[in-house]
């Protein structure tokens, strides 16, 4: 059986110690209390597709780059980097105080290691497609091409090389995704399981530590003192509790008993906005972040792109928006929010509410589906455990009942369960919430590339969808490039194989005490910067 280590607790040292690191945890130091709804499925960068397991993910790992609270790209575990003349080769330079957490010097061989085992057909990473900007890296997780020609190299223990298929203006950005991490290449080899508990045996290399993990009960961070910028660390103590319940959540940020509350760190429960406005510390902010319905295109009924077009038209954004999330977010018609450059405007791909045109659409689509009737089809509209969620689904299945007269059923699953139901397309029509991996228009559009891009989930691609996305990719000039991608929003609209509900805004609420804890452009928190006044 593996060997955990717990934290030490005690009255007279307030000491924690394991492989080297340390960090006091008495009452007077900086401890910052949180929660987050629902279990992390996993804490292994290679695999995590969920901002639950992310959430962990940015604040025990460190990539090769940073993002500050300017939002500007930064040194992370590289201190330097050159970029080649045509803009395709990045030579990255790794601190020589950079380790892991069990003493271990970070290396180039482990950027190279981590990088090459997500893009490893068998690891069945659903973020490798992340990597396909990088030479060689579609045709080996894709293909069965050569890991020997994927343009990632370490040319020695402190320097990483990277070739890229073409010029990507966002790439220092894309790589500080939390997929980009390194991982520990002795630690993953010797034991497969290494990132399944907390403990000695998930080294990391980021600013905190998972020091505990109670399954579906909490978890610990606590400050790593091997991390080489951990003067610049103002937090002790980190302590995240497992609270499904919004409303659970909101009481106890009202009690005091924990310092903030906005996603991923649990929700502001739709019921008690009002109640969260009083506090002068309630902010809302536009993000790089979608609500939308993912739509099931092998199911016999959904493969019907009228009956999708019919559904996305047949319920008010604009009244859910105002009656349901209480005026926050913004009604969505596209797929890409308006954070986004080049994005900023309503593209017009649909009129929100439409009902006359989405019955043409149900009355076209149960035509063809050999039906006559809206009351023959019922629509199972899949979400995973909330408050909210039930919230917006519930307005949804009575507009698409008084509108288009078809009936839905509510499905609720638990997160993990859910997240296996989606990937397998076990589903008609179900909930799901983007943020973008990295602040550009691809982020929301490049999952729908073929039909096996990690994270797709709909059973749908297109020829010409895929021709325009390789021309994106491939062109250099921005705005053209923008074109492009507006080209290929158009396509998946015309089809539908995801329903737009609203583009986010990143709420939350902090108690007085708690300073610098607020979202980056796609809604992740770096509680490196976070402080608790004195």
């Amino acid at each position: 059986m593996k060997k955990l280590v717990q934290i030490l607790l005690t009255a007279s040292l307030g000491l924690s110690v394991f492989a080297g690191a340390t960090a006091s945890v008495d009452a007077q130091e900086k401890q910052l209390n949180l929660v987050t709804n629902a279990e992390p499925p996993t804490i292994d960068p290679g695999l995590s597709t969920d901002t639950t397991s992310g959430s962990i993910i940015d604040n025990v790992f460190e990539n090769l780059t940073n993002i500050d609270q300017n939002n500007e790209v930064v040194p992370g575990v590289a201190e330097s980097w050159d970029v080649s003349e045509d803009g395709t080769v990045y030579t990255f330079h790794i601190r020589e105080n950079a380790v892991w957490s069990n003493g271990d010097p970070v290396t180039a061989q482990d950027f190279e290691f981590a990088w090459k085992r997500v893009l490893n057909p068998e690891t069945l990473s659903q973020r490798a497609n992340l990597y396909y900007v990088i030479k060689g890296a579609e045709d080996y997780n894709v293909n069965g091409g050569s890991v020997d020609e994927v343009g990632i190299k370490a040319l020695d223990d402190k320097t990483f090389e990277v070739t890229l298929n073409s010029p990507v203006a966002y790439f220092l950005e894309l790589i500080n995704h939390y997929s980009f991490a390194p991982v520990n290449q002795k630690v993953v080899e010797a034991d497969d399981q290494w990132a399944s508990e907390a403990g000695e045996d998930y080294v990391t290399n980021g600013a905190f530590i998972l020091s505990e993990w109670n399954h579906n009960s909490d978890y610990t961070l606590v400050r790593n003192d091997q991390y080489w910028d951990k003067d610049n660390v103002a937090l002790d103590q980190v302590n995240v509790q497992i609270v499904e319940s919004e409303a659970t959540a909101s009481n106890m940020f009202q009690n005091g008993d924990i310092d903030f509350l906005g996603a991923p760190y649990g929700a502001i429960s739709l019921d008690n906005i009002e109640v969260f406005e009083q506090y002068e510390t309630m902010t809302a902010e536009p993000y790089a972040g979608i609500y939308w319905y993912k739509v099931n295109t092998t199911d016999p009924v959904m493969q019907n792109a009228n009956i999708r077009k019919a559904l996305a038209l047949g319920f008010s954004r604009a009244d859910l928006v105002a009656n349901i999330t209480k005026g926050y977010h913004q009604p969505a018609t596209g797929l890409v929010p308006p954070t986004i450059t080049g994005f900023e405007e309503d593209r017009g791909y649909f009129t929100d509410g439409d009902v006359e045109q989405a019955k043409a659409f149900l009355q076209a689509g149960l035509e063809e589906l050999g039906m006559s009737d809206p009351a023959e089809l019922t629509i199972n509209l899949s979400i995973n455990t909330s408050e909210a969620h039930a919230t917006i689904a519930q307005f949804v299945q009575e507009q698409w009942a008084q509108n288009l007269g078809i009936n839905a059923v509510i499905d609720n699953t638990e997160w993990q369960v859910y997240l296996d139901k989606i990937q397998m397309l076990d589903y008609q029509v179900a909930r799901l919430g983007w943020a973008a991996d990295y602040n550009d228009a691809a982020s929301f559009l490049g999952m729908y590339t073929t039909v096996d891009t990690g994270n797709n989930d709909t059973g749908w691609e297109s020829p010409e969808y895929q021709d325009l996305m390789k021309q994106a990719g491939e062109e250099l000039d921005a705005g053209k490039r923008t074109e492009l991608l507006k080209e290929a929003e158009a396509v998946m609209m015309a089809d539908m194989p995801v329903i737009p509900v609203y583009y986010m805004e990143s709420m939350f609420v902090h108690q007085d005490k708690v300073q610098n804890m607020q979202p980056d452009a796609i809604g992740r928190y770096n509680l490196k910067y976070v402080d608790i006044a004195e």
